[in-house]
């Protein structure tokens, strides 16, 4: 096994082939982290993905520097885990690698050098450049890298360094600077208890002159005598007094405190005491008992239950059967923020055993759970996607919660994926189960269910046997011609709020759409202000009194008079969450109202906060955008009220109408979750629409028929596989052509009607950046695979041509 196949943290097409130096022979494995050089200059942190004796016939391959671990951190499994997703969704496995490893284990390492212990040195020989690294290591033992760069050009260096290390003049010293350092806090204790108790007259006296020094001993021994098992906390005594640690360091100096440190977890672990699980109503146990049967036919189950069915439970029930039978459990989460209330649950079931991974920990925190998943210590991960690349060394079970949830598949995040696909294939290399859970399946999963592809389990009935909320469609047209209106809400809809406010229960208001208006126009020339840097017009926030994008970030100040005109006359046109909770905080005085959107959650503990005041019941009305449909279970909520129903299925995407059914059901299940008495009030323009009529019917298997009679007619999934490129640039006559030549090319290996466009994006420009796309629409089957080979032959066409290399290409598969 002399050559190995190296995967570099780097945007690039493939591995990179190694030589292993005979040294390393033996001791290098699969999935070791490994040290190389690349490019000439820069030196990488690489992860061996394959050994193998075949020498590359075109080029001589570079030698590993060193191996940087004592066994592997990435196991088998993962290694196949990143080559399918790499094969799959089209994207370059460097980019898997750099998304999915914490920063602080690439390449956070100094390599050092050293001259060889007794190497005679023939200065003859050197070129200029190595005569100066050599007398550098002859006044230093050791240099870096980077030290080296202050006095031999940066494209020289590499070369420099293997020639000396080729006439074994010098060596490789790796000092593997991991910048993860485990947290340490500092403790302090008595230096010898026995002796000073004996001697503590005199040690006081000797104190007397430094009454702050003697206070601070006393504390230090009273606080150690009083509860000798209790340790003390540095932080602890300087808390309680006002000393200064010149003070405690001339007690260390004379011998009487000693300073030590314990290392501790980042991530605060549960200490309290466990609980048992709930017993499961006769549905949920004929639901696992459907599930268990699926797995024992070697099948995946969707479990397709109504909001607050109780499907929680029943994954509490299967966790608590993986890990008695020895394995872990992965529970995915579309969303860190509902973390918090399925993390309360489990940890009072899990104590220490429980663990959770997302972006938003820092890069320590992440190495420390990565760390803890290699050694085996967490049983229970819960996590967001990014937690399917993690370590495992026993998968028994994968829980993907809220399925259908579209954070799965976010598209601004490299490399783009599903993870809710990718949680199945993942599964399948650990010979793991999986349950996909949702009250609303996406079509694509209720597809495959329904064709046997996945055991299908319903839950139709909530827990406990409480009712489904009742949906009420308001005809707010009708509202408008008879001036039954009070803003954007009809009279009957607020009627029946102040009801349920009167009843100290509380209302959910949905409006998903951000900031206070869709724009701010002039009246007298029609003048919008346009985001300078995107082809949309800037959504105007009241509250910081702003216009701000909402896809590149760019703000500016609410104009006072028309930037065009000069006149005064501007008005705001199109409304959004901010002007509804305006306008329910000004029709409902004495109420209190809470927002709950992206930009009011942007503080530190906003959202617990927010969480907390709503649990207490201090909040009467919260008014929010999507996010709070999502896991929201709180006891007192009895109405729901989506004031402008119709934006939601307007939308230039195939999915609209599947989206807002989804939106509408799962916000209607945070009402009447005790009680039974939930009510959801939908005003629409368009009250005998399919999808309203439908969702107010409440027929599932009708609803779900109707989105895929719509997907087959227009020959759109799950009846086809989708792959949408994206081509951009700052100049659009370049992007233009690229998108054509691309397109032609495709059309040269597909059938025509396969290859749609190419059309300027829906949002033409953003971030300055022109863009055009390509949508294709593949047959499934036997078919696809040779049809997406003919994608990449394309795509690899495409990248020959000069011209077109500036040009920055996005590809989503199963968009």
């Amino acid at each position: 096994m002399s050559f190995a196949q190296i995967i570099l943290p780097l945007n690039l097409t493939g591995t990179f082939t190694y030589k292993v130096p005979e040294e390393l022979q033996g001791k290098i494995e699969i999935g070791m982290r490994v040290l190389v050089s690349f490019g000439g200059k820069k030196i990488y942190t690489g992860i061996v993905a394959e050994l193998h004796d075949s020498a590359p016939d075109t080029f001589a391959p570079k030698e590993i520097i060193n191996i940087l671990d004592d066994f592997p951190i990435l196991p088998k499994e993962q290694i196949d885990f990143w080559n399918w997703l790499s094969n799959y969704y089209l994207c370059n496995i460097g980019e898997i690698y750099r998304f999915s490893f914490p920063g602080s284990l690439k390449l956070e390492s100094e390599t050092y050098l050293k001259l060889k212990p007794h190497a005679v040195i023939d200065f003859h020989n050197l070129d200029v450049n190595e005569m100066y690294l050599i007398q550098a290591l002859e006044v230093r033992q050791l240099i870096s890298l980077s030290e080296i760069e202050a006095f031999i050009p940066k494209k020289e260096i590499v070369k420099t360094i293997n020639s000396l290390i080729d006439l074994q003049y010098i060596e490789i010293d790796e000092k593997i600077a991991e910048k993860y350092k485990a947290k340490e806090i500092a403790f302090l204790k008595i230096n010898n208890e026995k002796s000073v108790l004996n001697n503590l007259p005199e040690i006081l006296l000797k104190l007397k002159r430094s009454p702050k020094q003697q206070e601070l001993f006393l504390l230090i021994l009273g606080k150690q005598t009083e509860n000798p098992e209790q340790q003390i906390r540095k932080s602890d005594i300087f808390e309680e007094g006002d000393f200064a640690h010149s003070q405690l360091k001339s007690l260390m100096d004379k011998g009487l405190i000693e300073e030590y440190y314990l290392q501790k977890d980042r991530l605060e672990s549960y200490e309290g005491e466990t609980e048992g699980i709930e017993e499961l109503t006769d549905a949920q146990k004929q639901a696992k008992t459907e599930i268990d049967a699926a797995f024992n036919e070697e099948k995946n189950v969707l479990l397709h239950g109504v909001t607050s069915s109780g499907k929680t439970h029943i994954y509490l029930e299967k966790i608590e059967e993986t890990i008695n039978s020895g394995k872990n459990v992965l529970f995915l989460l579309p969303e860190i923020s509902l973390t918090k209330q399925i993390t309360k649950r489990l940890e009072r079931k899990y104590g220490k055993q429980l663990g959770f991974y997302h972006q938003k920990l820092t890069d320590f925190e992440r190495v420390e759970v990565w760390r803890r998943i290699r050694k085996n210590e967490i049983k229970i991960l819960i996590g967001t996607r990014i937690a399917l690349f993690l370590p495992f060394q026993n998968l028994g079970l994968i829980v993907v919660d809220e399925e259908h949830d579209s954070a799965y598949k976010p598209r601004e995040v490299s490399p783009y994926f599903n993870a809710k696909d990718a949680a199945l294939v993942l599964a399948n290399f650990y010979n793991a189960k999986v349950i996909l859970g949702s009250a609303t399946p996406s079509v694509e999963s209720y597809w495959l269910a329904k064709t046997d592809k996945m055991k299908y389990v319903q839950l139709n009935e909530r827990f406990g046997k409480v009712k489904l909320p009742e949906f009420e469609l308001v005809d707010f047209k009708e509202a408008q011609d008879t001036k039954n209106v009070n803003g954007n809400f009809s009279l009957k809809t607020l009627e029946q709020i102040r009801t349920v406010v009167d009843e100290k229960k509380q209302v959910i208001v949905l409006h998903n759409r951000r900031g206070y208006a869709n724009v701010v126009e002039c009246e007298s020339c029609g003048y919008v202000a346009y985001c300078s840097n995107c082809d949309v017009v800037m959504t105007y926030h009241k509250f910081s009194n702003e216009l701000k994008c909402h896809y590149c970030g760019h703000k500016a100040a609410k104009p006072k008079t028309c930037p065009k005109c000069f006149s005064e006359n501007l008005n705001t046109r199109g409304v959004g969450v901010e002007q509804i909770h305006e306008e329910i905080s000004r029709i409902f005085p004495e109420s209190e109202v809470d927002r709950m959107d992206v930009d009011s959650m942007r503080k530190k503990f906003a959202y617990e906060k927010l969480y907390e005041k709503i649990e207490s019941g201090e909040t009467d009305i919260i008014v929010g955008t999507q996010m709070i449909s999502k896991g929201l279970d709180f006891d007192h909520i009895e109405l729901v009220t989506i004031p402008r129903a119709d934006q939601m299925l307007y939308v230039q995407d195939f999915r609209a109408e599947e989206r807002a059914y989804q939106l509408i059901t799962q916000v209607s299940g945070r009402a009447g979750r005790v009680s039974g008495k939930g009510k959801i009030m939908i005003q629409t323009f368009n009250p005998h629409h399919s999808v309203f009529q439908l969702i107010k019917e409440n027929e599932v298997e009708k609803i779900y028929q109707y989105f895929l009679d719509e997907r087959k007619k227009f020959h759109y999934p799950p009846y086809t596989r989708t792959i949408l490129i994206e081509l951009k640039h700052r100049k659009e006559d370049k992007v233009d052509r690229a998108s054509k030549f691309l397109s032609s090319t495709l059309r040269k290996y597909l059938p025509h009607e396969c290859v749609l466009g190419p059309e300027k994006s829906p949002i033409g420009k953003i971030n300055l950046l022109y863009q055009y796309q390509i949508l294709l629409k593949l047959p499934r089957g036997k078919n696809y695979t040779s049809y997406k080979n003919f994608v990449t032959k394309s795509l690899q066409e495409f990248e020959e041509v000069a011209a077109y290399k500036s040009i920055k290409k996005l590809i989503f598969v199963d968009f």
